[in-house]
């Protein structure tokens, strides 16, 4: 599903934040922005409840910039007469606010969520046959060392080098990312002056910003500032994951192991959360917390796949005890391989590209399974002509 984006119109900060919970609840990945002249949302979600007159306007100002953008009015009354009204306005839904524990808060929130579900089929549907939907791919740690990076920039080359289309990379760990280190890259520009540069960050200007890779995977840098990306920087992430968003079909962000403001940012817009653990207890236990906080979130724990990192024979922790402890089926494993990944690691050269250890074949494994490339299709052999086709 691709991701939408809403735009909540309100003066009541609470209200957009239940709002946003609501839109993120649905299934599927949503970034909330703030509306813009020059890029429309996919939704706009319009508080009339204290202000009815003033709500109904803006209403019939959208709908008159934006002809074909979905509106959904919420007031706090089921009245005929303001439903009537919204809808000549120009609002495709109406919403009566309900909150609590209560049937009617829940059919609310149900019907609220189909609708948001119904939007994104239409723009699937619509955007069929044209460019494909960006597809946004989080990996995120259980600990420091669990084996994030070299996951996400293992599995970002073989999707570049695979699908031979747009494909990037985002350092968005917290203080000092890696993965241009990882991929044997000096860059000049990090994803900090991406999200200062919004105003002019176009297909050209970011051409500027990125490196790109020999695998033809671009990498947008962590930051080198300890104390950033944070809290502040948390709406310009979504902003920038939504302009990549119309350049590239598929971004990977390596979240390093902490839930910040920016990496939530991540966790909205991501079709795909991947939790790399390792089979250890501090790891299974700091898997559990993070499912909770995703719950807590709203981000969709639906979309979380469990990936086991440094997978051998020595661990007592089996992997269906693993499975029992999270609640989620291991998704796919990684062998332990600590003298193949650390050479790779001091090379600057992916393991994808220059070895074929079992690992690295394991790599390719999760590549392939999301591009959708089954395993036991092989590309057909180069057809070279007969010797005596040549004469």
């Amino acid at each position: 599903m691709a991701q939408l984006a809403a735009s909540i119109v309100s003066h009541d900060e609470e209200f957009k934040r239940q709002v946003a919970r609501l839109l993120r609840a649905g299934g599927g990945p949503v970034v909330v922005v703030e509306s813009r002249a020059d890029a429309a949302p996919d939704v706009f979600v319009v508080d009339i409840r204290t202000d009815a007159p003033s709500g109904v306007a803006a209403i019939e100002r959208m709908r008159a910039n934006h002809g074909t953008v979905a509106i959904f009015a919420i007031a706090t009354v089921t009245d005929p007469d303001l439903i009537l009204q919204a809808m000549r306005a120009g609002a495709n839904e109406f919403f009566c606010w309900t909150q609590g524990q209560t049937s009617a808060a829940r059919a609310m929130e149900e019907s609220f969520q189909g609708a948001v579900r119904r939007i994104a089929a239409r723009r699937d549907a619509t955007s069929a046959g044209t460019k494909a939907p960006c597809v946004t791919h989080v990996f995120l740690g259980t600990k420091g060392g669990a084996g994030t990076t070299t996951v996400s920039v293992n599995c970002a080359v073989e999707m570049a080098r695979l699908s031979k289309r747009p494909t990037i990379i985002i350092d968005l760990k917290p203080c000092l990312g890696e993965v241009a280190l990882f991929l044997g890259v000096r860059p000049r520009f990090t994803v900090i002056d991406a999200i200062e540069n919004l105003h002019r960050l176009d297909k050209d200007f970011l051409r500027e910003l990125v490196s790109t890779h020999k695998s033809g995977l671009d990498i947008l840098a962590g930051s080198d500032q300890f104390d950033r990306p944070n809290t502040q920087d948390a709406g310009a992430i979504e902003e920038l994951l939504r302009v990549l968003g119309r350049i590239y079909e598929h971004i990977i962000i390596d979240a390093g192991n902490v839930i910040n403001a920016s990496v939530v940012a991540g966790l909205y817009a991501a079709e795909t959360v991947f939790l790399v653990a390792n089979p250890d207890v501090p790891s299974i236990r700091n898997a559990q917390r993070l499912v909770d906080r995703v719950r807590q979130l709203g981000a969709g724990s639906e979309r979380i796949k469990v990936l086991l990192n440094r997978v051998s024979d020595q661990h007592l922790i089996a992997p269906k005890q693993i499975e029992t402890a999270l609640g989620y089926s291991i998704h796919h494993t990684f062998s332990s391989d600590y003298r193949t990944v650390a050479h790779a690691l001091n090379s600057g050269v992916p393991l994808a590209l220059t070895n074929h250890s079992e690992i690295a074949g394991q790599f390719g494994a999760l590549s392939r399974n999301i591009l959708g490339i089954r395993d036991d299709v092989k590309p057909e052999p180069e057809k070279r002509p007969r010797f005596l086709g040549l004469l």
